[in-house]
């Protein structure tokens, strides 16, 4: 690319016609592995919280050596968006080349977030879940809940899917459009109902505490937690992740921002020797998964810059 050359801008319309699930799992499992064997270099996120507005910005980075470029993501989270009929997560990111310090591309990244979120579950998923695993739950109606159900149903030949939300109105919204999408079953459920038959559970909300009760879980379920990020916040109930065998994207951000590993350790339910490995480990081969066929597995994910790097690349080719 020569210095003169345009940068390219990318849509996120441009993104939902250049994406596939199954790519993007298999793009954010590379960077995973890169992640987890020393192979990416991604500097701890800043977060900005401000003050009065309910609004969270997150400035993430990330170099991955086999795309040879360097990833930057802005990402804006405002509490008071979806009550304005806005976007909870709008976001961009930035691609430059690493070797000669090139900007190449500016995309929207509100999709592009969505997709490689789901991507990060849709790799665990395939790693943990029981491999019988034909039913799942999704907590959360809004465009993550969509792309977790996507990636479950990629890795999963899925029957029947149920999705919970607080409201009635965009839990059926949701069955709609994913029943016609997937060619799958999918249909809005209280929590109990929808526990009482999950293999997988996904859980991308934005509540501030637990979702679902400990004692409604099947044995043997895998839950991918993508929702919460702060330290104060969880979507699962401590006694789950006490008996869970509990995997993560990145040990040390975990450690310092998920409030569903945090406030356990808080609380004395666990120590920080209870996360079992990281899921690039895993996929590498140099941890362990799944124990038991009976155990429930949990896959924490906080989010990571290699994955947005990872699935950006993707599109720009």
């Amino acid at each position: 690319m020569s210095p003169t050359a345009p940068i390219r801008v990318v849509s996120n319309e441009e993104i939902r016609k250049a994406l596939d699930m199954p790519g993007a799992i298999r793009a954010v499992s590379e960077a995973l592995v890169a992640l987890s064997t020393g192979r990416a270099v991604v500097p701890p996120r800043t977060s900005l919280e401000i003050a009065g507005l309910r609004t969270t910005a997150l400035v993430m980075s990330a170099y991955l050596p086999a795309t040879k470029r360097i990833g930057l993501k802005l990402i804006s989270l405002c509490d008071e968006n979806p009550a304005r009929g806005l976007p909870l997560a709008q976001a961009l990111t930035i691609i430059m080349d690493a070797e000669r310090g090139t900007p190449l591309a500016v995309l929207e990244a509100g999709y592009l977030t969505a997709m490689r979120t789901g991507a990060a579950s849709g790799a665990a998923t395939g790693a943990l879940a029981r491999r019988d695993a034909r039913v799942a739950a999704v907590f959360g109606a809004g465009v993550q809940g969509r792309t977790q159900l996507e990636a479950v149903a990629a890795v999963r030949p899925l029957r029947q899917a149920f999705v919970v939300d607080t409201d009635p109105r965009a839990a059926a919204a949701f069955a709609s459009e994913m029943s016609e999408r997937l060619g799958l079953d999918v249909v809005a459920a209280s929590p109990a109902a929808a526990l009482r038959e999950a293999d997988i559970v996904s859980t991308a909300t934005t509540s501030t505490i637990p979702v679902f009760r400990d004692g409604d879980l099947k044995p043997g379920v895998h839950i991918n937690a993508v929702g919460s990020y702060k330290p104060h916040v969880r979507e699962l109930p401590g006694e789950t992740v006490r008996r869970a065998r509990l995997f993560v994207d990145d040990r040390r951000a975990s450690l310092e921002e998920a409030g569903d590993i945090l406030m356990p350790l808080r609380e004395g339910l666990i120590g920080e020797d209870h996360i079992r490995a990281e899921i690039g480990e895993v996929l590498a081969g140099l941890r362990p998964g799944r124990g038991a066929e009976d155990e429930v597995t949990v896959f924490k994910s906080v989010g990571n810059a290699v994955e947005d790097l990872a699935v950006a690349s993707l599109i720009l080719g």
